[in-house]
C-alpha cells in the first residue's frame, strides 16, 4: 500500500531506489505507541510512555507551593519544572547514577529544560495559583527517542493530574491550553525519516527533535548534522514527517484519556 506522505511533493521522489529501515518499517511509519496510566500510584498523575522498546515513566506531582523566587518577585500563579533521568538498567550497560558521580549530567540537564520549557508552552500558569507541578521522567529503557517519549508521556501525566485537581475543586480554571507531543526525525541513508529507534540514530547523518501542540504549532525544533550538512528541502521533509507525527500521537493521547 502507499504510503500517505508520498502524495506530497516533498516527498514523493525520495525513495528512488530500494530503501529499507533495521525495523523494516516505512520511512514515514513510527513505532507502536503505548500508554499505561497508573504506573506511580502515589503521584497525583503517572503514565509509562512507550515507543516501540523505548519506556519512560512521566510522573506528575502538585505541591502547594511556588518556588522562592517566584515569592520574592511577586510573580503571580504557579510553576512547572521537570527532572529526568536514565536509570542505570535503561542501557546494555549500566549507566551510573549522577549522585555516584557526585555531579550532575549535562545531557540530562539539557533534556529536562527542554521537558519543562515545553510544558509550560501549553500551560496558563496564570490559572494555577500558589501551585507547583513536579515532572519527573524516568528512562527504563532506552532505545532511540527518550526525551521525545518523556515530553508526550509528560503531557499526559500533567494532564491527569490537572484533570484530578478540576474534579475536586481544588482549581476554578484548566490551565492546560492545547495538546504537546514530541517526536524524532532524522536523515538516514539519504532518506528523511520518522522516529527514529537507536540503531537509526546512532548512524543518522541527521538527526532532530520536533516539539509541537495539537493545532500544529511549532514549540522547539532541535536539528544537528552529525559532521553531515542538509539543505532545506530535506529539512522541509523532515518537518512534514514530523507533523505527521505529532498527529498521530495527539490522536493516540486523546483515545487514551477517553479510556481513563
Amino acid at each position: 500500500m502507499k504510503s500517505e506522505s508520498l502524495e506530497n511533493p516533498a516527498l514523493a521522489d525520495q525513495l528512488d531506489e530500494a530503501f529499507t529501515r533495521p525495523s523494516g518499517r516505512e520511512f514515514d511509519q513510527m513505532r507502536n505507541v503505548d500508554f499505561s496510566s497508573g504506573i506511580a500510584p502515589h503521584a497525583n498523575g503517572s503514565v509509562l510512555c512507550s515507543f516501540g522498546n523505548t519506556q519512560v515513566i512521566c510522573a506528575a506531582m502538585i505541591e502547594d507551593r511556588v518556588p522562592g523566587w517566584m515569592r520574592q518577585q511577586k510573580v503571580e500563579g504557579g510553576w512547572l519544572t521537570a527532572e529526568y533521568n536514565m536509570l542505570p538498567y535503561s542501557t546494555l550497560y549500566r549507566k551510573d547514577r549522577p549522585s555516584s558521580k557526585g555531579k550532575q549530567d549535562g545531557r540530562n540537564i539539557e533534556i529536562q529544560r527542554l521537558i519543562g520549557r515545553s510544558l509550560r508552552a501549553v500551560l496558563d500558569l496564570k490559572k494555577f495559583p500558589d501551585k507547583t507541578l513536579w515532572i519527573d521522567c524516568d528512562v527504563l529503557r532506552a532505545d532511540g527517542g527518550t526525551r521525545t517519549a518523556s515530553i508526550t508521556g509528560a503531557w499526559l501525566a500533567t494532564r491527569i493530574a490537572i484533570n484530578d485537581l478540576l474534579n475536586r475543586g481544588k482549581l476554578q480554571e484548566d490551565p492546560v491550553t492545547d495538546h504537546l507531543a514530541a517526536i524524532s526525525v532524522g536523515i538516514y541513508k539519504d532518506t528523511s525519516i520518522l522516529d527514529l529507534d537507536y540503531p537509526e540514530d546512532r548512524d543518522a547523518s541527521v538527526d532532530a527533535n520536533i516539539v509541537m501542540t495539537g493545532k500544529g504549532e511549532f514549540v522547539e525544533i532541535q536539528s544537528t548534522g552529525e559532521e553531515a550538512t542538509y539543505n532545506r528541502k530535506q529539512l522541509d521533509e523532515m518537518l512534514i514527517l514530523a507533523e505527521k507525527g505529532i498527529k498521530e500521537l495527539a490522536e493516540k493521547q486523546n483515545t487514551f484519556l477517553l479510556q481513563l
